[in-house]
């Protein structure tokens, strides 16, 4: 029998929610948009920076939330390739945040036999925060757990034109090359693709974020701001996601071919 304590707070909303997840048709892989954290902010006429901080703790929950679900891979979108024309005030700030949640929740990492890794170009890094991404990927590599990525510097477009460099590099011949061995190069090589793609703010957009990889993807979509973010929202997503039907461009099971309507 499931402990759904280990979830949420007996009777509450969340225990509510979580009661009526299929523990077995979990998304094998959820791929979060982090939006909303400058419009968070500049609601309560504070400092876009206060947004960027208090979204540490909907990454935390997160997180965790996964890890305790069972989900095999969760990957965040944290910074953009685009995101380094920001003033540079807010990305300094951003990298010093990124360093102290990596530092802070390591130990919680190991704990819960997380690995963590990055995905993107994390040599346009500043040393310091390349150093501490590091230890934290080194730490936890050998934990069987959720696979966390994080994705920094990234940018979907660069991925798919790294891995057409890497093939290039390879002497692969043209007409040898296959949708696996290309998915072979990106930076998420060996994982499932994501199932599930959660985008916060309202905005209905991907941003560059996972284009080869979310081709099949379901997306469900909160206004929800994502310092607001909590394990409620997830579980809603991961419901919503369960009752679709994934077909894959295919019919459905035992149903006829759709007839062609022609409209004047």
């Amino acid at each position: 029998m499931t402990d759904y304590s280990q979830f949420a707070e007996p009777h509450s909303e969340e225990d509510r929610l979580v009661r009526r997840i299929d523990l077995e048709r979990l998304p094998r892989h959820i791929a979060v948009i982090m939006d909303g954290n400058g419009r968070w902010a500049r609601e309560r006429r504070l400092p876009r920076v206060a947004g960027h901080r208090s979204g540490i703790s909907a990454v935390r929950e997160t997180v965790e939330m996964c890890a305790r679900l069972g989900v095999d891979v969760l990957t965040l979108y944290a910074f953009s390739q685009e995101n380094w024309k920001r003033p540079p005030a807010e990305v300094t700030t951003l990298m010093s945040l990124l360093r102290e949640y990596v530092r802070k929740e390591l130990d919680t990492l190991l704990k819960n036999d997380i690995r963590f890794s990055v995905i993107g170009h994390l040599e346009d890094l500043p040393a310091s925060a390349q150093r501490e991404l590091g230890r934290a990927v080194e730490k936890t590599s050998a934990n069987k757990g959720l696979q966390f990525n994080i994705a920094l510097s990234y940018g979907g477009r660069t991925e798919i034109v790294d891995a057409c460099r890497a093939l290039l590099r390879e002497n692969v011949d043209p007409d040898e090359v296959t949708t696996e061995m290309f998915a072979g190069k990106l930076y998420t090589a060996g994982q499932p693709d994501p199932d599930l793609l959660i985008r916060t703010s309202g905005e209905l957009r991907i941003s560059n974020f996972l284009l080869w990889q979310i081709a099949y993807a379901e997306i469900w979509v909160t206004e929800t701001l994502w310092p607001d973010f909590r394990r409620a929202h997830l579980f809603e997503a991961v419901i919503d996601f369960q009752r679709r039907e994934r077909r894959y461009g295919g019919l459905s099971r035992g149903k006829e071919k759709d007839p062609v309507v022609v409209r004047s």
